[in-house]
């Protein structure tokens, strides 16, 4: 049996940051995780709309230095359009701001974090295993992997995704919804330069999202019912990049398929007890929002901060898996995640709803909000994380 200080299942984006958040410690930390990422060829249609708050908290961990900036854009201004004609536009210039935030393919972060991972003293790296059971003691959280290797440590984390294996071997409930929807994802040249603006339509069919990337190319995520995904994934590629532009009210202009379109299920999750006695779950083990906002990734990298502060700032007395002192981390990221889900759920609510009346009403509140600095600046401020 080998001993830790800490052991983290789930070696993605939230799990590998707060690794790496720890690494000037004298934690003894394990880290699980099934399969190594790796780049993808050409432009990775999965990307993150990364917050000002969290380009610190990566230039903290030391990764986002190594990042190559060639290959990602800034955000200096957003426009929202509703259905029926509402409008709601941000800029990083009135808000007194370099950008709004950052669009950062997935798999160059998590190649990134991983390539820091190997090169940190104090982690183990377990990789191409998974685990296999758990068992709590007294004094330890005991992980078994598929390679018949024991792993002991004061505390676990649970950093391995929605369907996280180590929250349902704890016996933590999660609270799921699906959405009926699916996340389309894809990137496309376009013909009009995006000028660094991100896009978002909301229409009968979901919700649509343009984000740039550099040069003249930007991804999508298009939020639709199922069945209306599950079509655009089969229309041949002049097609989609067709209903794309029409989509987006031919924005851009003409659009040229870069990668082939993927669809994910979307659902609502929410987890009411994300710690217990040796046990924390961060990133998506924890919570689930719809991606309208973008800012699953950000509560994510939020999670390992305030925990990775927490733990590096322990009395020597405190037992790392006791769920008095764990408690600290879940009240600390209650209020923004539940603020968060219940917004973004709303607002996904709101646009779908077709009762008689309620279009016209919820653009003219795009409108009236558009016409208001201070509601507008706040908005925006809290998206940037300066709340």
């Amino acid at each position: 049996m080998q001993q830790f200080d800490l052991i983290i299942v789930g070696g993605g984006l939230a799990g590998a940051s707060l690794a790496l958040a720890l690494r000037h410690t004298r934690l003894r930390i394990a880290l699980v995780e099934s399969q190594m990422p790796t780049r993808s060829e050409g432009w990775d249609a999965r990307v993150y709309a990364i917050s000002p708050t969290n380009v610190q908290f990566l230039e903290h961990i030391g990764a986002w230095k190594h990042l190559d900036r060639e290959r990602f854009a800034p955000i200096r201004g957003m426009q929202v359009c509703g259905d029926a004609g509402g409008e709601l536009e941000f800029s990083a210039y009135d808000t007194g701001v370099s950008e709004l935030g950052w669009i950062v393919e997935s798999s160059l972060m998590a190649c990134e974090f991983w390539e820091s991972a190997k090169r940190q003293s104090n982690l183990s790296l377990f990789c191409s295993v998974r685990p296999s059971t758990l068992n709590f003691t007294q004094d330890a959280a005991q992980l078994e992997l598929t390679d018949g290797v024991v792993l002991s440590a004061p505390l676990i984390i649970g950093a391995d995704g929605r369907d996280s294996w180590v929250r349902q071997a704890a016996g933590l409930p999660a609270v799921n919804k699906p959405y009926g929807e699916k996340g389309l994802v894809a990137n496309f040249s376009c013909e009009k330069g995006h000028r660094n603006i991100a896009y978002q339509w909301f229409r009968d069919d979901g919700v649509l999202a343009y984000l740039p990337l550099p040069g003249n190319r930007v991804s999508i995520v298009w939020s639709t019912p199922d069945e209306n995904a599950n079509q655009l994934c089969q229309l041949p590629a002049n097609l989609f990049c067709e209903r794309v532009a029409e989509a987006g009210a031919y924005q851009l202009g003409a659009l040229e398929l870069l990668t082939k379109p993927v669809a994910f299920p979307l659902r609502f999750m929410r987890v009411p007890q994300t710690v217990a006695s040796r046990i924390a779950l961060v990133g998506d083990a924890a919570h689930g929002i719809h991606p309208l906002s973008g800012h699953g990734i950000n509560l994510g990298f939020q999670d390992a901060r305030v925990l990775a502060e927490l733990l590096a700032a322990r009395q020597p007395w405190h037992d790392l898996g006791d769920e008095r002192f764990l408690q600290r981390y879940q009240r600390a990221r209650r209020e923004e995640t539940v603020l968060m889900q219940t917004t973004t759920d709303s607002l996904r609510r709101l646009f779908r709803d077709q009762l008689p009346g309620l279009r016209p009403l919820r653009n003219l509140g795009l409108n009236i909000t558009n016409q208001i600095p201070f509601i507008k600046n706040s908005l925006v401020r809290y998206a940037l994380g300066a709340y």
